[in-house]
């Protein structure tokens, strides 16, 4: 049986990768939610929480750098942590991964009540099916495939973004859309002030960001299958920095400079609205377009990764060894078949979970938040294998070592831990920390039972 995976993903399709692995549906369907808990302050949320996440990620960078391979923190966490945290780690990122993928099989379903406009008696939940069977197949083929969807489903939200932040500073610098009067910069000031609603606000505006950062490892995952993957490894993390001031904090910056910011939430999708704004017809067909393509990454990157993760677990004997096998593509076929029945799971509770919790009901925001504590375990697990990495590890100097290690991994882990307790006391965000301490504490108890009855057989 051949169980080793093909370098087929070029530094194209990587570079593209890590750059659609920052933006998620969430940044085009809820921007709304976290610019009302703080107001224009959610800019420095944004960027606060993306230096922390470029610390994790150089964390990884730099075990990536010296020791390459598909799995990438799962596996650093059986080596430098212990064998158990690295099964809690693996499974948490799988559970998170399908989480992510359902819901964004849930958003593509939400889109496609638009095709009702063209065919009324289309079910909606028919498009994700369609979805779902198309990045099956896609994964299937090969990773090059993966790569190459990946790639395109990047590129329309990259472009998107970057022609939203275009016509935003139209709008600001020169009254694109307004009647040529430049709107200028007072709403970052002018309804409350820049800390809106306060500190507390900013905490848990705080807490909810992060979550949109939650995914960005994927580019540690795609190291076992990347071409030269120092180099483009290196190059692809070095840029996460930039990314995030870029697509986040500057599409960010354009929403609440251009509209007040206690006034986003009556607009819709302030990305329609921009486009809108500057007489662009058919704006939101545009970007129900970005959203379908945006979901389709999400899913796309979900089945890629966990179906990894799971491959990774078996080769660590935590998994069925079913889930070794390669098709002769390469492609550990068996684990990505798996995953997608999970992901699948999605369409069945956009049908079952409105009739028990009622119509009025946002799904997508349930199932996405239930993924978001396991979601982190993952960024625990990079920054304490990489204290323990350099602790055990004897190796020269080389040119991509962390920035301020050791201290900076600890201030990080300070700050995931504050934002867990932010989660906490925010009502909205509580449930989620619940189901992933539920999660979490479950898969746990799996692990000490295992450890239990391999230590009894060995007496």
């Amino acid at each position: 049986m051949n169980n080793n995976l093909q370098r087929a993903l070029t530094a194209r399709q990587i570079q593209m990768i890590a750059l659609g692995g920052t933006i998620g549906v969430g940044l085009f369907m809820g921007a709304s939610s976290t610019i009302k808990w703080t107001g224009p302050s959610v800019i420095l949320a944004y960027a606060i929480a993306g230096l922390f996440v470029f610390l994790i990620m150089r964390a990884l960078g730099e075990m990536l750098y010296i020791y390459p391979d598909t799995g990438s923190f799962a596996k650093f966490a059986n080596d430098y942590i212990h064998p158990s945290f690295s099964y809690i780690t693996a499974s948490s990122s799988i559970f998170n991964w399908i989480i992510v993928g359902m819901s964004e099989v849930i958003a593509v379903i939400a889109v496609g009540s638009y095709m009702r406009f063209w065919w009324p008696e289309l079910p909606t939940w028919i498009p994700g099916i369609v979805v779902i069977a198309i990045l099956l197949t896609a994964n299937l083929i090969s990773v090059k495939w993966f790569g190459e969807f990946e790639f395109w489903f990047a590129a329309i939200k990259v472009v998107t973004i970057i022609l939203m932040i275009i016509a935003g500073f139209g709008i600001i610098l020169f009254g694109f859309g307004n009647h040529g009067d430049p709107v200028g910069f007072a709403n970052l000031w002018s309804h409350g002030g820049f800390f809106a609603n306060g500190l507390s606000g900013f905490f848990f505006a705080l807490s909810i960001v992060f979550g949109s950062y939650i995914g960005i490892e994927l580019i540690g995952v795609t190291a076992g299958e990347t071409k030269d993957p120092q180099k483009n490894i290196k190059r692809a993390i070095n840029g996460v920095i930039w990314r995030i001031l870029i697509f986040y904090v500057g599409s960010i910056f354009i929403i609440v400079t251009v509209y007040p910011w206690d006034e986003v939430s009556q607009i819709g999708s302030p990305f329609v609205a921009t486009f809108a704004k500057i007489g662009i017809t058919g704006a939101a067909t545009i970007i129900n377009f970005v959203v379908v393509t945006a979901a389709m990454s999400g899913c796309n990157s979900g089945i890629f990764s966990t179906s990894r993760m799971v491959y990774t677990l078996a080769k660590q004997k935590q998994a069925s060894k079913i889930f070794l096998r390669l098709n002769r593509n390469n492609v550990p076929d068996i684990a990505v078949i798996a995953v997608t029945l999970g992901i699948f799971m999605g369409i069945v509770l956009d049908i079952v979970l409105p009739l028990i919790l009622g119509k009025d009901t946002n799904i997508f925001v349930y199932v996405f938040s239930a993924g978001v504590l396991p979601g982190m375990v993952p960024w625990f697990a990079i920054l304490i294998s990489h204290l323990r990495f350099r602790l055990l590890e004897k190796i020269p100097d080389h040119p991509f070592k962390m920035p301020f290690a050791p201290y900076s991994n600890y201030v990080t882990i300070l700050m995931l831990l504050a934002v867990i307790v932010g989660m906490i006391f925010n009502k909205e965000t509580r449930i989620s920390v619940i189901i992933g301490i539920v999660y979490i504490s479950v898969v746990s108890i799996v692990v000490i039972a295992k450890q239990w009855r391999s230590n009894n057989s060995i007496r």
